[in-house]
C-alpha cells in the first residue's frame, strides 16, 4: 500500500515571466517552464515513481507540464483527469495586469492584501479561501480515494490551488499558509497513513 500523492506546480509561464496576474487566463510555458517540467519528470523517474493516475486543471500550462513530466517518466499513456476545480485562483479584475501597474492603481498595501490575505478576494475574483472551497471537495471525492486505495497519484496544478491542498494536508492555519510558497516544477511528495494523515512529506529540490 503505497498511498503516495505527488503535487507539482506548473513550470514558469509566459505571464509569470512578464510579472502579470494570470489566474484563469491561459498563457503557455516559457522555455524555462518546459525545462522545469522535464526536470520534475526526471526527478520523479530517478526515484522510480510509477503512477496509477494523474490529475490536472483545465489550463494549458498545467496540462503541458503534466504531459512533459509523463514523457520523461515514460508514462504518456497514463489516464489523465482534467477538472476546473484544480484551476489557479481567479484573480478577477487583476487578471492580465502587470503587478507593478496594479500597485500604482490601487496602492501597495491593497494589492498585497489581495495577493496574500487568506479571505479577501480581488475585485471579481477569488480569495485563497474561495479557491480551497472548490479544490478540497474535489480532492476528497476524486483524488484522495485513489491514493487511499494504495495508489500513486500525480497532480499538476497551480500555485494557489496547490497551496489550498498543502494547507489542509499540513494542517496550516490561515496565517501560516499566507507565507507558504509553492515553487514551479518542484515535486512535493506525500505518503499518507491509513487514516489520511501525512506519514511523510518530501520536497524533491535536487
Amino acid at each position: 500500500m503505497s498511498r503516495i500523492l505527488v503535487l507539482v506546480r506548473h513550470g514558469q509561464s509566459e505571464w509569470n515571466l512578464k510579472n502579470l496576474f494570470t489566474g484563469w487566463k491561459d498563457p503557455d510555458l516559457t522555455d524555462k517552464g518546459v525545462e522545469e517540467a522535464k526536470s520534475a519528470g526526471r526527478k520523479l523517474k530517478a526515484e522510480a515513481f510509477e503512477f496509477d493516475a494523474a490529475f490536472t486543471s483545465e489550463l494549458s500550462r498545467a496540462q503541458r507540464t503534466l504531459d512533459l513530466m509523463l514523457g520523461e517518466l515514460g508514462q504518456s499513456d497514463l489516464p489523465i483527469t482534467r477538472h476546473l476545480a484544480l484551476n489557479e485562483r481567479d484573480y478577477g479584475d487583476l487578471s492580465g495586469l502587470n503587478k507593478d501597474d496594479a500597485r500604482e492603481k490601487w496602492g501597495e498595501d491593497q494589492v498585497h492584501i489581495w495577493r496574500r490575505s487568506y479571505d479577501t478576494p480581488p475585485p471579481g475574483g477569488e480569495s485563497l479561501k474561495d479557491t480551497g472551497a472548490r479544490v478540497w471537495p474535489y480532492f476528497i471525492h476524486d483524488i484522495l480515494p485513489k491514493v487511499m486505495a494504495g495508489g500513486t497519484v500525480l497532480v499538476a496544478a497551480h500555485g494557489n490551488s496547490l497551496r489550498s491542498l498543502v494547507m489542509a494536508l499540513d494542517g496550516l492555519s490561515p496565517e501560516e499558509i499566507v507565507g507558504e510558497e509553492i515553487a514551479t516544477g518542484i515535486p512535493i511528495v506525500y505518503r499518507l497513513n491509513a487514516d489520511t494523515t501525512v506519514a511523510e512529506k518530501r520536497v524533491l529540490q535536487g
